[in-house]
């Protein structure tokens, strides 16, 4: 193959990059996963000013997040849509997710179905594997640094915070921050549906723009029956020539099947069931 078809190939597979899989996350560092501790938030919660809004919201984060103690892998749907300049982008794909070592594979649906990644902390140098697919695959299996500028061209986080348990911490952190604010609105949902699945969703709100707020609004979406955190929606403040907030992060889990007994082969580009 020669360099000019590698160079582009690479440059159209980061344009549409396998790394849109990343989810929604943070409490972690890079390569070395660091967990938020439920007991440690809840600390910080007991903390917070008693009367603030945003403890209902705290106490169910904490809860949704203590409810994956026991999990130790699994399998879903990963649905997400992200604000990526000033354009909604959307990608569903299949995601293997393990708790210790963190590892993630996900299998794109849609767009460019077939499209495959890989990160396992503590191997690869901390860098993720991943190929696309049609012309840009002719590239084969590139090996990326997870939240370097080619990997994160159109994407909002790396690859490297994805799964629920970084998802809910992000919030809750994010909420904590917010106890330090005032001029918030949290409204309860215990009926909420995402299709058929029965949940209860938390919304909060500030009533204007204060410094130091991340978000306009936020929801949280927790499965009734397990009591694991399944999406979350962030909005951002409306700009000038806008009213309503708008939405910039949805990131949804469907079809968890939890302690499916995931393997070191599951999170490795030697399986026979991959295309690497």
């Amino acid at each position: 193959m020669s360099s000019e078809t590698t160079q582009y190939t690479r440059r159209r597979f980061v344009l549409n990059s396998v790394v849109t899989a990343s989810a929604l996350g943070a409490g972690a560092l890079l390569g070395n996963k660091l967990f938020a501790d439920p007991s440690q938030i809840a600390s910080r919660i007991q903390d917070a000013p008693s009367s603030h809004p945003l403890i209902p919201a705290l106490q169910m984060g904490t809860n949704s997040l203590k409810a994956l103690d026991d999990v130790k892998d699994y399998t879903a749907t990963f649905t997400k849509r992200e604000m990526i300049g000033r354009n909604l982008t959307d990608a569903k794909m299949e995601m293997k997710y393990r708790h210790d070592p963190y590892s993630v594979y996900f299998k794109f649906i849609s767009p460019s179905a077939g499209r495959e990644a890989i990160y396992v902390a503590g191997e690869n140098d901390g860098k993720m594997q991943a190929h696309d697919v049609g012309i840009a695959g002719l590239a084969g299996t590139l090996t990326l640094d997870v939240d370097g500028r080619l990997a994160m061209t159109d994407n909002r986080h790396p690859i490297t915070m994805a799964g629920m348990h970084l998802m809910v911490s992000t919030l809750l952190e994010q909420w904590l921050a917010d106890t330090k604010l005032s001029g918030m609105t949290v409204n309860f949902y215990p009926n909420a549906k995402i299709g058929k699945i029965d949940c209860k969703a938390i919304e909060t709100s500030h009533r204007s723009p204060a410094a130091g707020a991340k978000y306009a609004m936020s929801r949280l979406y927790v499965d009734a029956s397990t009591n694991y955190p399944i999406r979350v929606q962030q909005y951002e403040f409306p700009r000038k020539n806008k009213k309503q907030p708008e939405l910039v992060e949805d990131y949804l889990y469907t079809d968890i099947k939890t302690n499916v007994g995931l393997k070191d082969i599951d999170f490795s580009t030697s399986n026979p069931k991959y295309d690497f």
